[in-house]
C-alpha cells in the first residue's frame, strides 16, 4: 500500500472508524486488477493536492479505479469536484464503495453520482 498523505491520527471511535472532526487521509492501494483510493475522514479543501496526486496516480496505473468512501465523515464541494474529476479521467467507470449518507445525498444532489457507480455491498473488501 502506498500513503498518499499521513494516516488517520488513533483518534477514531472504537471499531477504527473516524470521528467528525479526524483528519482527513488519502490512501492509494494499487492491485494486480484495480487501484483503490481510500479517503477517511474529513474531504474538503486542505487536502485537495493530496486527492490531485492520487487521481494522477490512479490514472498512470491504466486499472480500473474504486473509491472507498465508507470512513469519510465529511465532503465539501472540493470532494463533489474530485468525484467528477476522477469519474471524467477515467477510462472505465469509477465505483464509489461504501458511501455514508451524506456522500449519496451529495452525489445526487449534484448528480455527479450519474457518472459513478455507487456499490453499498462489497464482499470480500475487509
Amino acid at each position: 500500500m502506498r500513503d498518499i498523505s499521513d494516516a488517520v491520527s488513533g483518534t477514531g471511535t472504537h471499531d477504527g472508524a473516524p470521528e467528525i472532526g479526524d483528519p482527513a487521509s488519502v490512501h492509494l492501494i494499487v492491485g494486480a486488477t484495480r487501484a483503490r483510493i481510500v479517503l477517511s475522514g474529513e474531504i474538503d479543501a486542505d487536502i485537495g493536492a493530496e486527492l490531485s496526486e492520487a487521481t494522477a496516480e490512479a490514472e498512470a496505473t491504466g486499472l480500473p479505479v474504486e473509491i472507498d468512501a465508507h470512513h469519510i465523515t465529511f465532503m465539501d464541494s472540493s470532494g463533489v469536484a474530485f468525484l467528477a474529476r476522477v469519474a471524467s479521467r477515467m477510462p472505465q467507470k469509477v465505483r464509489i464503495l461504501r458511501a455514508p449518507p451524506t456522500v449519496k445525498f451529495l452525489l445526487e444532489v449534484t448528480r455527479i453520482g450519474e457518472l459513478l457507480e455507487i456499490v453499498d455491498d462489497v464482499e470480500g473488501l475487509d
